[in-house]
């Protein structure tokens, strides 16, 4: 079929309801952007799950980070949408506010620089993320440790996404789920075709521009309706089966699995990327950051997990909004909220 004719069998879908699921702050984004969300009859309802990584980041973590910053002789460095994620008690813009040493990069290579030009101030590198991100990170650790940069330190909040799916996967709630395809790149197609195995699930792997989200997204559609479990790959010229082995690679010389705290979800064994036992002097104490407050009132623990949409929120537009965010699912710009704020 054509486009046109795609998008009509949405438009007009008269199936069973579905409840399906996109895993990846991207394809929420693309979603609005391309107007395919818009397209979908309310017989489909769209979740968006657990595909933010700084959405799904505990608040231990960011205590953590907020600690370091208001000690003396301690830089805490942080990508953009880190800055405002709250703590238990303060962000790390708050803790900036109050005095405390937190700046922000582009590229976490430029830390090196500074860590080497500044050997009496110790750098705390926020690393978060998904397998897309971890081989970046994993580079620029080897290359400290190369570089014997003992005053640059990782606090690591890497999480891989299989254990999250499973997760989902045994509430039975979920249709069908339209995988990452940025984190399928890096692991292959593999780990979601045995998720789909194991709980006889339905999942497509999808790509990001306007033709290629249309047919996972149809795909998608037709399979869950007809209670297909398996999956598909509509994104084959990226998604390999293997994956990227280069990538998977650096990720297994530098790090270890661990269990997780996931936020909305628990702790998920085997969920982490930490340190291993050669680049261990370079961590900042990553283990253990399980504890969780979420203010009484927000949703982000039930919209991560697909148990509520942004616009059931009270706060949703009033009191959280992306320059006054309650709730880590307002902050990034890959967090439902933030997307449903800005595009919705």
């Amino acid at each position: 079929m054509d486009e046109k004719a795609l998008a009509a069998f949405l438009q007009n879908y008269q199936g069973r309801p579905l409840r399906l699921m996109e895993v990846c702050g991207t394809h929420t984004s693309a979603l609005y952007r391309t107007g395919l969300r818009q397209l979908l009859p309310e017989r489909i309802t769209l979740l968006s799950g657990p595909g933010c990584p700084v959405c799904v980041t505990p608040t231990a973590y960011i205590d953590k980070l907020v600690q370091y910053a208001l000690t003396p002789g301690y830089q805490v460095l942080s990508f953009g949408d880190m800055l405002a994620v709250p703590g238990s008690k303060m962000s790390l813009a708050d803790a900036r506010d109050q005095g405390g040493a937190v700046d922000f990069f582009y590229a976490p290579e430029d830390a090196l620089a500074k860590a080497e030009k500044n050997p009496d101030i110790t750098y705390i590198l926020a690393a978060v993320g998904f397998e897309t991100t971890a081989p970046v990170w994993a580079t620029v650790i080897k290359e400290a440790a190369e570089r014997n940069l003992r005053n640059i330190k990782f606090l690591t909040a890497l999480k891989t996404m299989p254990q999250a799916l499973a997760f989902l996967c045994r509430q039975g709630k979920i249709d069908g789920f339209l995988c990452p395809g940025h984190v399928a790149v890096i692991t292959g197609s593999e780990p979601f075709a045995k998720l789909a195995d194991e709980f006889g699930a339905t999942m497509v792997i999808g790509g990001f521009s306007q033709p290629l989200l249309l047919r996972a997204l149809v795909r998608l559609v037709l399979e869950s309706s007809r209670t297909h479990s398996g999956l598909w790959n509509e994104y084959p010229s990226v998604v390999k089966q293997e994956g990227n082995l280069a990538a998977r690679r650096m990720i297994d010389d530098v790090f270890a699995e661990g269990p997780a705290a996931w936020r909305g979800i628990g702790i998920l064994p085997g969920s982490g990327l930490y340190l291993n036992e050669h680049y261990k002097a370079w961590d900042a104490g990553s283990k253990g950051l399980d504890a969780d407050s979420v203010p009484n009132g927000c949703l982000c623990k039930k919209i991560v997990l697909g148990q509520a949409q942004p616009k059931q929120c009270p706060f949703f537009g009033t009191r959280c909004t992306p320059e006054h965010p309650v709730g880590a699912c307002m902050v990034s710009s890959e967090g439902t909220c933030c997307i449903t704020y800005r595009e919705g």
